[in-house]
């Protein structure tokens, strides 16, 4: 196929591993793609992660004015200019509206017997990013292979799911990395951020690929659906190089 106007990718699970850097394989790879075409990253971390995982990877040759980045599941967007990140917009939760969504959160957590807050975690479990508070089972720093341990079937996050949203009607509830809920305004998730990214630069969301791990029902790339935008499901890390290099050559 020919290079996309815009790709845009999930970051854990598609460019790296979850919470991980991109490995440099990968940071070669981006520098190709970015070198050809408008790339974006939208995931449910905040604006450090990002810069932490995938910017501080980059060669210095890597066309950053190509590259943009949409923290909190679109709720937010960031673009490259004269060195520096600016920020385009930002659906910022009130804090009244933080404290709020972290008592239900932490209510789900106890009522359903999946979450002990007394006992120690890897980091903080619940995270207010400015537009997004996200809940994280086992903390924001849990080791990969607990992670990966602690619901692998989704029954968890699926509980969690259902009983944080019954309680936040007005807010949207989304099923995040492997142990996270994200929570953000109603009506704000990836299509949301796809809608606005494709707004501001002037390109169709026909003329969009999107890549993700999570291209299925409940998962959290399942919202690009609701967009025009192309769509390639992945396996891991691995296989998006793969498809990438096949891009490129």
């Amino acid at each position: 196929m020919s290079i996309p106007k815009l790709i845009m990718f999930d970051l854990d699970g598609t460019l790296a591993e979850s919470k991980q850097p991109i490995t440099d394989a990968m940071a070669e790879l981006l520098v190709e793609l970015l070198a050809k075409t408008r790339v974006a990253v939208i995931s449910g971390g905040a604006l450090p992660q990002f810069l932490s995982q995938v910017v501080e990877q980059l060669p210095s040759e890597a066309n950053l004015s190509n590259l943009y980045l949409l923290p909190t599941s679109g709720a937010s967007l960031y673009e490259y200019s004269n060195g520096e990140w600016k920020k385009i917009y930002e659906e910022r939760l009130t804090e009244k509206e933080a404290q709020h969504i972290e008592e239900v959160m932490r209510d789900a957590g106890t009522v359903l017997s999946l979450i002990d807050f007394s006992q120690p975690a890897y980091g903080e479990r619940i995270e207010y990013r400015g537009a997004q508070v996200t809940l994280s089972a086992l903390g924001q720093q849990a080791p990969i292979d607990e992670k990966m341990a602690w619901d692998p079937d989704r029954t968890k996050r699926v509980a969690l799911h259902a009983h944080i949203s019954k309680s936040l009607p007005t807010f949207s509830v989304k099923i995040g990395g492997k142990t996270s809920i994200d929570v953000t305004k109603q009506n704000i998730d990836k299509a949301y951020g796809i809608h606005k990214l494709c707004e501001r630069i002037g390109v169709s969301e026909s003329d969009t690929l999107y890549i993700g791990d999570e291209l299925r029902s409940g998962g959290n790339d399942e919202a690009a659906y609701k967009t025009d935008a192309e769509t390639r499901s992945v396996i891991n890390p691995e296989d998006t190089m793969k498809f990438i290099r096949g891009l490129v050559s």
